[in-house]
């Protein structure tokens, strides 16, 4: 069994949606990006969290993972469908159905001039693993045994067993850290690498210099970056502040107190943006969802049918027409997105908004309304207020609930004790979204497996769980979305997860900038570190 390879996963997911402006696509390493080269102004970015942790293998915060990236390398990069590109690897696949390697770029320094090699790779994985550090990145090497630097750009990977994801997944969510930094500072876990010991080194466009709690992170630009056009950053330097909400910091853009709004725009404010003299909007594909988990540990849910009668109460247009302006487009209420194309089942429909047939699956289920129609149990829904997208539909889900006669109570918290309650169990029903779902087969062991670490509806069905580990290790890529397709069609009846959209995101600019490079969800949008590179004034 691949279980205990899916509990410390979870991170990746749980980080977490076209008008006038089209994103650009992002050119490989080494072509042009329109950049007219470096200059000497400082690029303001607006952000609502501060950062938690500087080490960059560690569980990070959206601001974590927006400035560590600016100093750490990822192996692979992603493109809108969810398939990874070259970033700091240039090749990556199997030798054999037990290992798999990365090939490196030969170019590449630290910000203190060593060079990085395949060593630091292989240091990297090895330490992360050792020392479990937690976060998404050790619980992508469940099945990695050890990795070895086999030559000075090529690292390979001893998996305990076949794995057909774990090269595209660590490729993507690991980091690559200097191993002569971090290796005399003992457990990879426990080293804060906060600046107080003479600063940071890192291998990316810019290197964080000084920082304020709750007012800003200051990052330099480096003069040697290889893997933007011209190999010098835009920016001179990139400075991130720190508001209390998306509000406050619109009304920032606006002055030209900043110029980039990292968080992703409210759909109410999008159209206003893209009207607004002076600003521009930069769509960035979603590779997540939203979505309503019931959990099966109760009782009552438990029943197929009942599980269904809720799926029946939900009407899904009225969502993401008015609470996401249509914004955002249907799954077809499948965990096979329309983005992931190669995956995607058009035969899998979604639900319908039927009052009525929810009522009679509800009595299917053994239950008998009373005189005024209504069925004497009720559902607690939780949420997060933070998430003002959430908390919006979070009610059209309880009012179109009452029309079939299911009452549901809402429970919106504060984000850190939603987060605790969701790990606790404690909530009938989950309301969320998750940020960036590109990999089916790792996705569904999160989601489904026992033991998952996002498997919110904690079923354990032997069929489903038999399709996803014969997914695991498929390598023949027809043959694996069959499988998982098969296994999707058995989430969907079971309704073992209602996944009711997913929404492009948009992210508001000065424009006074160009050249910025979107990649899919918030965690990497306009912010990414190919972006801010090749960002530069307009002339």
């Amino acid at each position: 069994m691949q279980y205990k390879r899916y509990l410390a996963l979870g991170a990746a997911a749980a980080l977490a949606v076209s008008l006038t402006a089209c994103a650009p696509s992002a050119p490989e390493p080494g072509e042009s990006s329109s950049s007219t080269g470096p200059s000497d102004e400082t690029l303001s970015i607006g952000t609502t969290t501060d950062v938690v942790n500087f080490n960059p293998v560690l569980g990070n915060s959206r601001t974590d993972s927006w400035i560590t990236n600016l100093m750490y390398p990822h192996l692979l990069s992603i493109s809108e469908d969810g398939t990874k590109e070259e970033h700091v690897a240039t090749d990556w696949g199997y030798v054999d159905d037990t290992t798999g390697f990365y090939e490196i770029r030969d170019d590449l320094t630290w910000s203190d001039g060593e060079p990085l090699t395949a060593e630091d790779v292989a240091w990297t994985l090895n330490a992360v693993k050792r020392d479990q550090a937690p976060g998404t990145f050790y619980g992508q090497l469940g099945n990695l045994d050890t990795a070895t630097a086999v030559s000075d750009t090529r690292v390979e990977l001893t998996l305990t067993q076949p794995d057909s994801s774990i090269i595209d997944e660590i490729g993507f969510w690991g980091v690559v850290v200097p191993q002569h930094v971090f290796e005399p500072q003992g457990s990879i876990a426990e080293f804060a690498n906060d600046g107080s010991d003479g600063g940071w080194v890192g291998m990316g466009p810019f290197i964080l210099e000084d920082f304020q709690v709750g007012q800003h992170y200051t990052l330099k630009r480096v003069e040697d970056y290889p893997l933007v056009d011209g190999g010098v950053p835009g920016p001179a330097e990139v400075v991130y502040r720190v508001y209390p909400d998306v509000n406050t910091e619109i009304l920032a853009l606006q002055s030209g107190e900043i110029d980039v709004i990292a968080n992703a725009l409210p759909p109410a404010q999008v159209d206003q943006l893209s009207n607004a003299s002076g600003l521009q909007v930069i769509e960035a594909p979603g590779l997540g969802y939203a979505h309503l988990v019931y959990n099966m540990e109760k009782p009552d849910l438990a029943k197929t049918e009942v599980r269904q009668a809720l799926a029946h109460a939900v009407d899904y247009e009225a969502i993401r027409t008015v609470v996401l302006q249509g914004q955002a487009v249907s799954t077809g209420s499948s965990a096979l997105m329309p983005v992931l194309a190669r995956y995607y089942d058009d035969s899998v429909e979604e639900y319908e908004f039927d009052p009525e047939k929810s009522r009679s699956l509800r009595e299917e289920a053994g239950y008998t309304a009373d005189a005024d129609g209504n069925f004497p149990i009720s559902f607690r829904l939780i949420y997060s207020l933070q998430d003002s997208v959430t908390s919006q539909w979070a009610q059209l889900v309880k009012d179109t609930a009452a029309e079939a006669g299911i009452t549901i109570e809402l429970q919106g918290t504060e984000r850190n004790t939603y987060l605790s309650m969701t790990n606790a169990g404690d909530y009938d029903i989950y309301a969320g979204n998750f940020a960036i779902m590109d990999d089916p087969v790792t996705n569904f062991a999160l989601s489904y497996l026992p033991g998952g670490a996002i498997n919110y509806t904690h079923v354990d069905d032997p069929e489903l769980n038999a399709l996803i580990e014969e997914g695991m290790v498929t390598f023949d890529e027809d043959e694996k979305i069959s499988i998982m397709r098969e296994a999707n069609k058995i989430v969907h009846e079971q309704v073992y997860d209602n996944i009711m959209y997913t929404q492009n995101l948009f992210f508001a600019a000065s424009d006074e900038w160009a050249g910025f490079i979107s990649k899919p969800s918030e965690l990497l949008s306009i912010v990414n570190p190919l972006s801010l590179a090749s960002a530069h004034p307009v002339e």
